[in-house]
């Protein structure tokens, strides 16, 4: 396994991002959010993704980038749940939104959950569109 997270992975397109709140799709577990684009992303990427914590609930810069560190360091170490599942490139966006400062260790599990809760949603959408092809063979 791979626990980088190189600079080919990081979101820094602003058409990406512009696609990405546009036309994107989200799962929420508390406190994180995650936007997520499903399209071309143009270098043969398979996942960029980017973290974001809000100014409004975090007035000093020292505190969001910590939860920024805190966001990539745990997407970094489970990041191999979503590329052995994803078969399509896909943007992410990252967000924390809560006033409430979580441990690493739980923001590591909500993490986690918010990846599978992903999966989950993504595989459900999927599904019917092979199923409805079967039944017409």
């Amino acid at each position: 396994m791979n626990f980088t997270y190189p600079k080919n992975e990081k979101l820094k397109s602003k058409i990406t991002i512009g696609l990405l709140f546009s036309e994107g799709k989200s799962v929420s577990k508390y406190p994180l959010r995650l936007v997520y684009y499903s399209g071309n992303l143009g270098e043969g990427q398979k996942i960029k993704m980017g973290v974001s914590v809000s100014k409004k609930h975090f007035k000093k810069a020292v505190d969001r980038n910590y939860f920024k560190r805190v966001l990539r360091e745990t997407y970094r170490l489970n990041k191999h749940l979503l590329l052995d599942n994803l078969d399509k490139p896909h943007a992410f966006m990252l967000f924390y939104q809560s006033k409430d400062r979580l441990s690493y260790e739980e923001i590591n599990t909500k993490t986690i959950q918010l990846f599978e809760k992903f999966l989950q949603q993504n595989s459900k959408t999927t599904i019917p569109e092979n199923s409805s092809d079967l039944e017409k063979l």
